[in-house]
């Protein structure tokens, strides 16, 4: 049987979406640590904010 969410964290998950809005490169460190998405968020950023955006948005979406 699935363990259900409870409202602590879908209000961590908005938070960390919003935040990866403004801020990718934090929302994937908050989400998996100094791992390698973190660096490849951070080469996305800088290549432009909108595939980092996207990149941070998929990692907290699927975690």
């Amino acid at each position: 049987m699935p363990l259900g969410r409870t409202g602590d964290t879908i209000i961590g998950d908005v938070f960390k979406i919003i935040l990866a809005i403004f801020l990718p490169p934090i929302a994937v460190l908050l989400e998996v640590g100094l791992r390698g998405h973190f660096w490849l968020n951070i080469l996305l950023t800088l290549l432009g904010g909108v595939p980092g955006m996207i990149h941070a948005i998929y990692i907290v979406a699927t975690r």
